[in-house]
């Protein structure tokens, strides 16, 4: 706990990701990283300077067993607002687009289901699950396939939707929350997506678990190259 609650007060003071009076939506796939957010800004909430609220928000797309039922359980007897919001976008993706990459799809009606839930729910800010390992693995893909060095910033302000994204745990490494999730015994609800582990962030986290295996620091070196901007020497 100590280390998760650390490292959101560490990005939340330096980013402005958390602050007074704020209204805050964790989006929450069922997944261990937005369970594991869920969950400890539960506690966050007593060792902030920031007088808070929050909420969890589930985004159903629709597939077969999927089954959001424990993680209320979860909020239930610890006394969070949770929301569930149904959608069929599994079957627009998959059966009417019949889309072969659907991930960017699927992400993109998502989000918006999610942001538009929170914005009804009277949120200002959305906070996301994603991790350090999330930002380095997000950074190869950006090099790989987009020609660009890009990584997933801590707070985006969404001025097309009046909304701001935040990220609490992007410090925090993912074995830490594999970890907060076991000890906590914390409820994971499988997916059950289509392609499942068939997906370019798969690509990602193989080619970062190769370079770990060629220099075990090259998480906290790539991480430095890219929050130490007077470092670039690009052309």
């Amino acid at each position: 706990m100590r280390k998760c609650l650390g490292s959101i007060r560490r990005a939340s003071e330096q980013f402005g990701l958390i602050e007074q009076g704020d209204t805050v939506a964790v989006g929450v796939s069922g997944g261990k990283d937005s369970v594991a957010l869920l969950y400890a800004l539960k506690d966050y909430m007593h060792y902030s300077n920031a007088d808070f609220d929050f909420f969890g928000v589930c985004v159903d797309l629709g597939n077969e067993k999927f089954d959001i039922s424990p993680i209320k359980k979860m909020c239930d007897d610890n006394g969070i607002k949770f929301y569930v919001v149904k959608t069929d976008i599994a079957k627009i993706v998959f059966d009417v687009r019949e889309e072969k990459s659907p991930c960017s799809l699927c992400a993109k009606l998502r989000k918006g289901a999610l942001i538009n839930e929170a914005k009804r729910l009277g949120a200002n800010k959305l906070a996301l699950g994603h991790h350090r390992d999330d930002l380095l693995e997000t950074f190869i893909l950006s090099m790989m396939y987009e020609g660009r060095l890009n990584a997933m910033p801590p707070k985006t302000y969404l001025d097309r939707k009046d909304i701001t994204q935040i990220r609490p745990f992007i410090y925090l490494e993912e074995r830490y929350i594999a970890n907060f999730v076991k000890r906590y015994n914390l409820p994971v609800v499988k997916s059950f997506c289509r392609v499942d582990g068939e997906t370019k962030r798969g690509e990602a986290k193989e080619i970062m678990n190769y370079l770990v295996g060629k220099n075990e620091k090259a998480r906290e070196i790539m991480m430095t190259a890219i929050t130490k901007k007077d470092n670039y020497k690009l052309w």
